[in-house]
């Protein structure tokens, strides 16, 4: 799901208040006098940090956008997460049992791909099919089954779609998970060859296994 965070909001009421002050003040005390528009400012602050006091401040939930540091990666992780907040909504709508378990597979595999990427960018290249090509149409394709289903829409030509689109969606959440796991897969590589560059220095230095001196 979209992630979010509280953000603090001003109550305006005082700002109004304080203005209102000024206003106030202006008729009844000459402004063009020093000591009047001494007084008149000291009033407004009063006024401002007295209604400030009785205003609490409110805050709101608001999104937060993709932040990798690449405009490119965070556009499509943007993308992806729109994708798989519509796929989560069709399998709220959805009634088939079964074929919402395929779209719990998807959306799962779906969101940790996304963390993935998201925390590290340089494999963004690996997933630009997956979300320019078959998470969208995965979505699409079952938008259509969710809007035959909304519809009542019977006849041999939907119930023909619907089995189709049943007897895919195993395979596309098979897909899904493969995407996930060819990402660690090249995680994996990077992790053995920096083990073994770590194990070269160790025995190099004499600090692995029986090389260690005592």
């Amino acid at each position: 799901m979209s992630k979010f965070h509280e953000k603090k909001i001003k109550p305006v009421l005082p700002v109004y208040l304080a203005a209102a002050a000024w206003l106030v003040c202006g008729l009844v005390l000459p402004l063009y006098r020093l000591w009047a528009l001494g007084l008149t400012a000291l009033v407004s602050l009063a006024v401002y940090l007295v209604s400030a006091r009785l205003c609490p401040d409110r805050y709101r939930l608001v999104e937060v956008g993709f932040q990798t540091g690449l405009e490119d990666v965070d556009q499509m992780l943007e993308g992806i997460q729109k994708n798989l907040d519509v796929l989560h909504k069709l399998n709220q709508e959805i009634p088939d049992p079964e074929l919402s378990r395929y779209m719990d597979r998807m959306e799962q595999a779906g969101r940790n791909i996304l963390s993935h990427v998201e925390q590290h960018p340089d494999q963004a290249t690996a997933i630009r099919r997956f979300a320019n090509h078959y998470l969208p149409d995965s979505v699409k394709i079952l938008s259509t089954y969710s809007e035959l289903v909304r519809s009542g829409v019977k006849g041999e030509n939907a119930d023909r779609i619907k089995q189709e689109i049943n007897q895919n969606a195993q395979t596309i959440a098979m897909a899904f998970e493969n995407q996930l796991d060819a990402l660690f897969a090249a995680r994996s590589l990077d992790i053995s060859a920096d083990l073994t560059v770590l194990d070269t220095m160790l025995k190099a230095q004499g600090l692995a296994g029986k090389d260690m001196e005592i």
